[in-house]
């Protein structure tokens, strides 16, 4: 990111630019700079925008070889093309010997590091990955938006915030701009306008069922389930949701058990360390075998549903009844 914020700054750009990675609101902050900073937002004869997966290499390639018209260069957006998962072959080698004049930015979720795509635009430009920021970045990011507004906010607040609203920065920044709107005539935000505003998120929710299934409450874990449906979430996406967390929390009780600190765990299990507090004392609730059972029972509903031997709706259904009763 620091590169990319000199070259802006410098006004000498690379020929091709990758982003990617998980972290979608970084991701667009740095595709509109780059934007921005290559052509005028009214100068639209000498900008092209692609996505999706139909891209046509041949007429990329035409394009980027065609002058820009009374301008330096030409700026062509591809954007989630799967070029960089793909075999991409004929514009692989064509990021070799980019034409002078066009910059390629390209804005992708997933990548293979081993492709020819990713190995050639590396060496041709700027690769920058946007991953899931730590507990403090987004701390320190949502107390300067807070400052700057003139508003002040607790510790407790902020952690009771976030595990609402949890790390993704598009959610967030979302979320925070209702708390502002709630909270414009007060100066300190609590624990009740977080309450009353913000909304959680779905794998929240996912982290409030399995508790529930814990806790052997089947009503409350099945309310959690027609919440999620009412909200039109896919059975399939909330039977994944599941799945991951009780892999989780697997995770955080085999590691707990060896004696690892909490940013290792944190680390491995793939979850902020504001969240692994909670799922360490939700892991207290399975045996290890319990965990090792509901996960491989997520696998088996997935097939069943998957061959047609089940419908999806009915299906997680009977694994949240089957580990909360």
């Amino acid at each position: 990111m620091k590169t990319i914020d000199a070259d802006i700054k410098a006004g000498a750009f690379a020929p091709v630019y990758l982003l990617y990675g998980e972290e979608a609101y970084l991701k667009k902050q740095y595709r509109d700079k780059l934007r921005n900073a290559l052509i005028p937002p009214e100068d639209t004869m000498n900008s092209a925008s692609f996505e999706g997966k139909d891209i046509r290499p041949g007429e990329i390639i035409d394009l980027a070889e065609t002058m820009p018209f009374f301008a330096d260069r030409r700026l062509i957006l591809i954007e989630n093309s799967g070029l960089f998962k793909s075999a991409g072959e004929e514009l692989a080698e064509y990021m070799k010997a980019i034409s002078p004049t066009a910059v390629f930015v390209f804005v992708e979720e997933e990548v293979d590091k081993r492709s020819k795509m990713f190995k050639n635009v590396k060496a041709a430009g700027r690769v920058a990955e946007f991953t899931r920021q730590s507990e403090q970045v987004l701390i320190q990011w949502i107390l300067t938006r807070l400052k700057r507004e003139q508003k002040n906010i607790t510790q407790a607040t902020m952690q009771k915030f976030l595990q609402t609203t949890g790390t993704d920065m598009e959610y967030i920044d979302k979320e925070l701009e209702k708390l502002l709107c709630y909270c414009m005539d007060k100066d300190v935000i609590d624990l009740g306008d977080v309450e009353s505003v913000c909304v959680q998120q779905t794998t929240n929710k996912i982290f409030d069922m399995v508790n529930a299934i814990a806790e052997k409450n089947q009503k409350k874990a099945l309310d959690l389930y027609y919440d999620l449906l009412a909200l039109r979430e896919p059975p399939m996406r909330i039977l994944f949701l599941i799945a991951r967390q009780f892999q989780i929390l697997l995770q955080v009780k085999e590691l707990s058990g060896k004696g690892h600190d909490n940013k290792f765990i944190a680390q491995k299990a793939g979850v902020p360390e504001f969240a692994l507090r909670r799922s360490q004392g939700q892991a207290k609730s399975f045996t290890r075998d319990r965990l090792l059972k509901a996960v491989t029972d997520c696998v088996e509903t997935e097939e069943a549903v998957k061959t047609g031997n089940m419908n999806d709706r009915m299906a997680v259904e009977l694994l949240i009844v089957r580990y909360s009763g």
